[in-house]
C-alpha cells in the first residue's frame, strides 16, 4: 500500500504526529480497509493548506457538516495517492483549478476525530479521519467557486486569523502547527 510506505518514510514534525505515525501505521497493520469509508472505524482523507503567493493569507471553505471555517479535503475512498485527492479535493471544494505543490511531499499528519452525523439522509457513526496534508499555492486572484452540497463559502483568510475564524477546537492545534510550518519552506 503507498499510504504505508508514505507513513514509513514520514518524518514527524512533533510529538501528535510521532505519536499519530504509529497509530496510522497500526491502523494500516490491524484494519483490512482503511481506504475507503466501508471502514467504520477509520479510513484515510488527504486535505490541502492552501496559501497565497506571499503566504500571508489561506483560502478556507465554510464546511457545512462542521458548520465551521476549515481546510479542504476528503476522503480517499480507496485511492491510495493521497496527493491526487488533495488536489481533486481542492479544486472541488474552492473552484481554483491550478495549484503549485510548495513542499515535497506530505507536509503534516494528523487524526481527526469525527462525531456521529447524518450525511445524504443516513447517521454515519463517530470514527477517525487519518490524514495526510500538502501545502499547496494559489493564485489570490484565482475565480472561487462554491461547492453547495459541501460548503456555503470559499475566502481567502489573513493567515494569523485561521485559528480564529474555526468554530472547531480541536482544528487550532492543526491549523497552528500548519502555519508554524510555513517558517521552513523555501
Amino acid at each position: 500500500m503507498k499510504i504505508k510506505e508514505l507513513l514509513e518514510n514520514y518524518i514527524p514534525y512533533n510529538e501528535q504526529e510521532k505519536n499519530d505515525k504509529e497509530m496510522m501505521l497500526d491502523y494500516i497493520n490491524t484494519y483490512e480497509d482503511v481506504l475507503t469509508r466501508d471502514n467504520r472505524v477509520c479510513h484515510f482523507t488527504a486535505s490541502s493548506w492552501i496559501v497565497n503567493k506571499e503566504r500571508t493569507k489561506t483560502l478556507m471553505i465554510y464546511h457545512k457538516l462542521y458548520n465551521s471555517w476549515a481546510w479542504t479535503g476528503g476522503h480517499c475512498d480507496g485511492d491510495d495517492d493521497t496527493l491526487h485527492v488533495a488536489l481533486k479535493e481542492a479544486t472541488e471544494e474552492t473552484g481554483v483549478e491550478n495549484f503549485k505543490v510548495l513542499y515535497d511531499g506530505v507536509y503534516s499528519i494528523e487524526i481527526v476525530s469525527v462525531d456521529g452525523h447524518v450525511k445524504r439522509g443516513k447517521y454515519v457513526p463517530a470514527h477517525v479521519h487519518l490524514n495526510i496534508s500538502y501545502l499547496l499555492e494559489a493564485d489570490e486572484n484565482a475565480k472561487l467557486k462554491i461547492k453547495e452540497d459541501e460548503n456555503t463559502g470559499v475566502k481567502w483568510v489573513d493567515i494569523k486569523e485561521a485559528t480564529k475564524v474555526t468554530s472547531e477546537p480541536k482544528m487550532v492545534p492543526i491549523y497552528s502547527k500548519l502555519i508554524d510550518r510555513l517558517k521552513e519552506v523555501k
